[in-house]
């Protein structure tokens, strides 16, 4: 590099936080904004001349953007640049020089950087001492770059506006960034909005975009607070955590006590809690009811000016994700009702059969074993487990004096008997609901047998839909099972000698397989689920 001309500084070393051979050459606002936990500002430094590092570093030493100082990363050739560049994905600025192990050292990186890396968002300046090999006009018309100078030409004030600019710069692509990344979660999340897990992914879509918005770059999360109404008592708060960004990612519950300034939290912990939005130095907090009487909080913290916040848009985002846990409470008590009144209708006609109510539980929770066990996902095995407690519907057809006959049936009252498959498909076939659909399709088909001899269609192997395959087996197994006012309890190893003999003919050999292989999850159902509990 003979020839080149020199302005600036320090050599290979890494400036985080305030290590002691750092503090010397930070200034007093920086150790300061290092003390108080804003995070700084990256600034990677790339160059082979270690006073260019050092100058830079003095030049910019008192240097405050948005209340937050400086670190710098310093690299000495392209390859340590790659290095800091892979390892740190906070760097906001590049100083780069153009000549280093190789002419084009500078611009190679830049390229790297670019396409390689795919970072578009870093500001990088090119710095010459040599500007007749890489002319100022080709380079900025052939690469992506920020800014072009001559290291001559900056000045103090000059690198000190230009540090403002490029600092503006990538805040606010980031914003944009943050932005699309929120609205992306948002988007996937609203095919199934009303599952918890999409909420959650929903509320933290909404909560970057706020965030990006409002530029909080400390954190901020979204929750509900503990065992309080809005008239209530204070004594502690706790809040339950829906989403988080920032230091508040994957915070869980937070003792708002710890984490709120105590100007915020005597008024959540006051009686009553104070509703509204509420500013205080670099932070903001939303406090809301939902329409379900729960208390929401909305916490922000290190905005820039909090008292510019637009307070509606604060408000309004709040009270749009208290309505979407409002309405997924809706629909869980929807479900939870559908639930209920599948079971008791199933348990009605158990009755009516002289069969204890925990058989149908005790069927809908074995087909659920039994599906998940097969490769159900979640949902479709919640579906049998729904649906399989009306297997058995049909008998609500048939006459008392065959139901309840304590002795052989007759051949024509076996027909009938038979007939309440046919009549339970019929009352269900026709909904539009996926669980009564299913439900049709085990009530006339779970008396048919893998190999044909079952009844009413003689179905034969996987010609009878899975659904009923599953809940043939979980209501054969709780039967024998189970005592019953013509016969005991089978013990457990006749049960399962009995399906043993009958895998491959009467039941689906691939599921009594499973049967044995889920045999344990099987006996803390009946742990739970037995007819003296």
């Amino acid at each position: 590099m003979a020839g080149k001309k020199l302005m600036f500084g320090p050599g290979p070393r890494r400036v985080a936080g305030l290590p002691p051979a750092a503090a010397a050459a930070l200034s007093e606002g920086t150790a300061r904004q290092a003390l108080s936990g804003d995070p700084p500002w990256t600034v990677l430094i790339v160059d082979d001349e270690p006073e260019v590092h050092r100058i830079t570093e003095l030049a910019l030493s008192g240097f405050h953007f948005a209340g937050r100082g400086l670190e710098f990363l310093n690299a000495q050739s392209a390859e340590q640049a790659r290095l800091f560049l892979t390892e740190h994905d906070s760097i906001a600025v590049v100083l780069l020089d153009v000549v280093m192990e190789s002419e084009h050292a500078g611009l190679e990186l830049v390229r790297w950087i670019r396409e390689d890396l795919g970072n578009s968002q870093i500001r990088i300046v090119l710095r010459t001492g040599q500007p007749g090999q890489a002319p100022e006009r080709d380079v900025i018309a052939s690469y992506d770059i920020n800014d072009y100078k001559e290291k001559t030409e900056l000045t103090a004030r000059k690198l000190t506006t230009l540090m403002f600019a490029c600092l503006r710069a990538w805040r606010d692509i980031n914003a944009l960034e943050a932005n699309r990344r929120g609205l992306n979660l948002i988007i996937q999340s609203s095919q199934d909005l009303f599952r918890q897990q999409s909420m959650e992914r929903f509320t933290l879509g909404a909560l970057e975009q706020l965030g990006a918005l409002l530029q909080s770059n400390r954190g901020a999360f979204f929750g509900t607070l503990d065992g309080v109404a809005l008239h209530g008592t204070g004594s502690g708060r706790g809040l339950s955590t829906i989403a988080g960004i920032g230091r508040f990612k994957d915070a869980g519950d937070i003792d708002l006590e710890r984490v709120l300034p105590p100007a915020l939290y005597r008024l959540l912990d006051g009686s009553p809690v104070v509703e509204g939005v509420l500013h205080h130095e670099t932070s903001v907090m939303c406090v809301f009811r939902s329409y379900s009487g729960s208390v929401n909080v909305l916490y922000l913290d290190g905005l820039e000016r909090p008292k510019d916040v637009d307070t509606n848009l604060v408000q309004v985002f709040s009270r749009n994700i208290a309505i979407a846990f409002d309405n997924l409470e809706m629909v869980n008590t929807i479900d939870a009702t559908q639930r209920e009144l599948l079971q008791r209708l199933g348990e009605a006609v158990e009755s009516r059969s002289q069969e204890t109510g925990n058989h149908v539980r005790r069927v809908a929770e074995l087909s659920w074993i039994l599906a998940r066990a097969v490769g159900m996902d979640a949902r479709e095995a919640d579906v049998i487990r729904q649906a399989s407690p009306l297997h058995d519907v049909g008998k609500i057809g048939i006459p008392d004096d065959i139901l309840h006959k304590p002795g052989k049936l007759t051949p024509e009252e076996w027909e009938q008997m038979k007939s309440h498959v046919e009549i339970g498909e019929r009352l269900l076939t026709g909904s539009d609901l996926q669980v009564i659909r299913c439900a049709a399709s085990i009530a006339g088909n779970h008396h048919e047998r893998w190999d044909g001899l079952g009844y009413p269609r003689g179905l034969k192997g996987g010609e009878i839909p899975l659904d009923a395959r599953i809940t043939s087996i979980a209501d054969v197994f709780d039967a024998l099972s189970s005592a019953r006012c013509y016969k005991p309890a089978w013990p457990r190893e006749d049960v399962l000698a009995y399906f043993q003999a009958q895998r491959g003919q009467q039941f689906d050999p691939v599921l009594v397989d499973l049967l044995f292989a889920n045999i344990s999850a099987i006996e803390d159902l009946y742990q739970r689920l037995g007819d003296d509990v």
